[in-house]
């Protein structure tokens, strides 16, 4: 089912927009470059400080159970390795496929966003969203690896959450 997905996604969007906008989504998406950003921006200011703590907490505690413990667990090899007929728009990854770390490290953002900011995080939630999809247009993950980063990240930013919200009343009780 994955790759007739994929195959599908390939023949019914492949674009020179389509292809330009998906790499712009992926990029944004390196290292949480774009999440890193935010979180600095929200630690910055002072009525988004627990936000930025959040969203701070969920990318470390997701990077390191993906990127440290599942993949390596998984060994699951890339969509673009087994059909290499597919012309790949970015470099290929050097790591394995399952869990997407694009979508895990996006969706564990986004939902720690969303614990604070209902408004901003259905924003990041759409950004996580179109980052998680440009992994399967490009043929560097699939869907499955993308669906299972995205819920990882999600649990991971509503963890972070839940700790930052439980933190701040301990010590506001004090």
């Amino acid at each position: 089912m994955d790759f007739s997905i994929l195959n599908g996604v390939q023949s019914a969007m492949r674009s020179r927009a389509m292809d330009f906008l998906m790499v712009f989504f992926t990029r944004l998406g390196e290292f949480g470059c774009v999440w890193l950003a935010l979180a600095v921006i929200f630690l910055v200011l002072r009525k988004a400080r627990s936000m930025g703590f959040a969203v701070v907490l969920a990318i470390a505690v997701e990077s390191v159970l993906c990127n440290l413990i599942l993949k390596p667990a998984f060994h699951r090899v890339r969509p673009c390795d087994i059909n290499a007929a597919v012309t790949l728009l970015i470099s290929r990854p050097a790591d394995f496929s399952f869990p997407s770390g694009h979508a895990g490290v996006s969706f564990a953002a986004a939902a720690a966003i969303y614990m604070f900011n209902k408004k901003w995080g259905i924003l990041a939630f759409i950004l996580a969203a179109l980052i998680g999809f440009s992994r399967i247009y490009l043929y560097v993950h699939y869907p499955s690896d993308v669906l299972a980063g995205a819920a990882l990240g999600a649990l991971c930013g509503v963890g972070a959450g839940l700790a930052v919200k439980r933190f701040l009343r301990r010590r506001a009780g004090q």
